[in-house]
């Protein structure tokens, strides 16, 4: 089963398979997330879930069980 990955506020939305790392699929889909470590430390990843939970995308994968999510990216100047 894929999941489909909206990344907002650009509404680009991407086929992806559970467990594969967001970086991936964002990259795959075109979309820039600006990184730092790549270990979930300095947070220069971080993006927002649809239901208001930020995560670290370096450190994370699309989780399994639902057929979509939605990743709000931030803007910020110093990365």
């Amino acid at each position: 089963m894929t999941v489909q990955v909206q990344f907002m506020p650009d509404n680009v939305t991407i086929a992806a398979e559970p467990g594969e790392p967001l970086l991936q699929v964002a990259s795959r889909a075109g979309v820039s997330i600006p990184t730092g470590c790549l270990m979930g430390s300095c947070h220069a990843c971080e993006v927002e879930l649809a239901d208001g939970r930020t995560i670290c995308s370096c450190i994370s994968t699309v989780p399994a069980g639902n057929p979509e999510m939605t990743i709000h990216l931030f803007s910020d100047p110093t990365w």
